[in-house]
């Protein structure tokens, strides 16, 4: 899940970003309003984490203003002062949850987790193709009821396309959501992923396939 991580206490970021990542999630840490702009102007982002106060603004202003203009990511505020007052102005500005400091990294992702299943109307987060069922809160791929080990990556990319399982998803769309600004990616990065990924499964007796569509994309199909 792509991130923006807006906040800028750099111990705070370290921390919880390695969480972040540990998790699943690809984090890119802006610690300016303006940079949060810059980036949320080039990339897709799934979830936004934003600290109220910053050093050029105020957090919520600027989470106001993407309302304003229409987006509708799941934002999580962090703030160290908690109130009434404040955290009913954080709702009322557009904010999906709020967390006081200092955060809890499991707290965080737990949360963000919720938050994420609301804004697809998820009920139920457990999935179930084939033979093949995921555990996107635990982190956890069985087999016909047996544990598999999923590298850190390439179970990132088995999410996307279980999320969309029967339809072709864009090479550019899962470069867009797998690798933050400051991951080292290699060309072939992707096509490295799906070859370990493709072999775990197919090792295991997995029923789901994943298909190239040539020049698009891939497809997860069940066979």
């Amino acid at each position: 899940m792509r991130t923006l991580f807006v906040d800028h206490h750099a111990d705070l970021t370290r921390d919880v970003g390695v969480a972040l990542g540990d998790s699943g999630f690809a984090v890119d840490v802006v610690r300016t309003l303006e940079f949060a702009s810059s980036a949320f102007s080039c990339a897709s982002y799934e979830i936004l984490l934003l600290e109220m106060a910053l050093p050029d603004g105020d957090g919520l202003a600027w989470l106001k203003q993407l309302r304003r203009e229409g987006h509708s990511v799941p934002a999580l505020v962090l703030s160290d002062v908690d109130n009434r007052e404040k955290r009913i102005a954080v709702f009322n500005g557009g904010a999906d949850d709020f967390l006081l400091k200092p955060v809890c990294a499991n707290e965080l992702i737990a949360r963000m987790r919720a938050v994420l299943r609301r804004s697809t109307q998820m009920t139920d987060p457990i999935i179930v193709l084939g033979n093949l069922r995921f555990d996107p809160i635990g982190r956890q791929v069985s087999v016909a009821g047996h544990k598999l080990n999923v590298a850190r990556r390439e179970l990132c990319i088995l999410e996307h396309l279980l999320n969309r399982t029967g339809r072709v998803v864009p090479r550019s769309l899962l470069e867009g959501h797998l690798y933050s600004f400051n991951d080292q990616v290699s060309a072939n990065a992707l096509e490295v992923g799906m070859y370990r990924l493709r072999r775990c499964l197919s090792r295991s007796g997995a029923t789901p396939r994943i298909k190239t569509v040539r020049g698009i994309g891939y497809i997860l199909e069940c066979e």
